[in-house]
């Protein structure tokens, strides 16, 4: 059987607006367009570089 992949809920909390480019392009990476969306994202060092780039505008509402 496989194991259960860790997941991560992402909550974004802040507004890209006044933003640079490339920290929008983050957030429509990690599936986050307006506040208080949230996503489940599979916990891997890529998503988790991600979500460092833009900490500013997201939280992590759980380790699940």
């Amino acid at each position: 059987m496989a194991a259960k992949k860790k997941t991560l809920k992402v909550v974004q909390i802040a507004s890209p607006i006044g933003r640079k480019k490339d920290q929008r392009a983050t957030l429509v990476g990690l599936g986050l367009n307006k506040i208080n969306r949230s996503r489940e994202l599979e916990d891997t060092p890529s998503v988790r570089g991600m979500i460092n780039k833009v900490s500013h505008l997201v939280r992590v509402e759980s380790d699940a």
